[in-house]
């Protein structure tokens, strides 16, 4: 069993800092295209990119659609709510605070005030959406929030004011709220969350600044801005929501705290920022706090309450049910099954399988 738990939280981890890295490179590349941009249009063009990129991914594999529709679960009615809900906070407010604030402070200060996503997330998912953090767990939490506080002091990282700080920091809790909703809907297609979030963000958000009367970027920004929003809004927010299957919100959080220092990186060559001293041990406290979660492991005699759902899986412990006539063949599958009560103890992470008390 600990095998199998180890191979999912190596996969988890890596979707999560796959998703990190991509979105932190988002801050200086989208810095550069605040030159010709406002950014409310600039939001909606980011997104866009993102929706139309994982729109067309199908067409392109067709062996990749073929595949989700067997082992994912598609999105349903009773999920409008959430997805008005984090197409709201993640899609349009908080890019729209990040890009503000980008305006107003350096490239290299814009991506290390993003540490702040990851604690807002813990304490979201911990105090208000009930998961769970062991002392072990926390202790890492403790000290990557340590490397965040090092990192918001940038020494040479270059000019900021307090519009700016704030604006981003806001743009980190809208995050924060997005990423806990997010996780609610972990168990529907990735790919599908993150379409439905990228289209709708991009059209709200681009509506809105024509009803404003801003202006669009020139021509030869939209491509950039369009291919941009694919990969660090697009691909990284399917491999995000991969991540808080796996492992939880609070955990997915935690090892997304390395997209700031990702951006930090990329902002020494693209924007000429000045990466210092204090910067670099910060990134030796990050890479600590992600090396004890690696290792976390989370082991105690709990309770499945019964529970009917649909989501992809595999026939392990947790998935011993007969099939009937129409349920899709091989594994991973995805189709509607209930887990009767189960008492026993294992290696676990806060997945919706295991929302228990301690």
């Amino acid at each position: 069993m600990r095998s199998d738990l180890t191979r999912t939280e190596l996969k988890g981890a890596a979707a999560a800092l796959g998703a990190a890295v991509l979105f932190g490179l988002s801050a200086p590349l989208a810095k550069l295209l605040l030159v010709d941009a406002r950014p409310l249009p600039l939001s909606g063009l980011l997104y866009l990119g993102a929706g139309m990129g994982l729109l067309l991914l199908p067409i392109a594999f067709p062996r990749l659609r073929s595949r989700r529709r067997r082992s994912e679960t598609p999105l349903r009615r009773a999920d409008v709510g959430l997805l008005t809900a984090i197409i709201t906070a993640g899609g349009v407010l908080g890019p729209l605070l990040l890009l503000t604030g980008l305006s107003r402070v350096s490239g290299l200060v814009g991506s290390l005030m993003l540490n702040l996503e990851a604690p807002f997330t813990v304490v979201l998912a911990v105090v208000v959406f009930g998961e769970h953090l062991g002392f072990r767990e926390a202790g890492a939490a403790v000290v990557i929030l340590l490397g965040a506080v090092l990192l918001s002091h940038a020494g040479e990282g270059g000019p900021s004011d307090m519009v700016g700080v704030a604006a981003i920091a806001g743009a980190c809790l809208s995050w924060a709220i997005d990423n806990n909703l997010t996780q609610r809907l972990s168990l529907r297609d990735p790919v599908a969350v993150a379409r439905t979030k990228s289209l709708g963000a991009g059209a709200a958000s681009l509506i809105l600044a024509l009803v404003l009367g801003e202006r669009l970027p020139s021509a030869a920004h939209i491509g950039p801005a369009l291919l941009l929003g694919f990969a660090s809004y697009g691909v990284s927010l399917v491999l995000a929501v991969q991540a808080m299957r796996l492992l939880g919100a609070a955990r997915e959080a935690a090892f997304f705290a390395i997209a700031p220092f990702a951006g930090a990186v990329a902002a020494v060559p693209i924007l000429g920022d000045h990466l210092g001293l204090r910067e670099l041990v910060a990134t030796l406290v990050l890479g600590l706090g992600v090396m004890i979660l690696l290792h976390e492991e989370h082991r105690h005699s709990h309770t499945h309450e019964a529970l009917e759902h649909e989501h992809g899986h595999t026939h392990d412990e947790h998935h011993q049910h007969a099939h009937v006539l129409g349920d899709p063949p091989g594994e991973p599958h995805a189709h509607l099954h209930r887990h009767e009560s189960l008492s026993h103890a294992h290696a676990h992470r806060p997945d919706l399988h295991h929302r228990h008390r301690h």
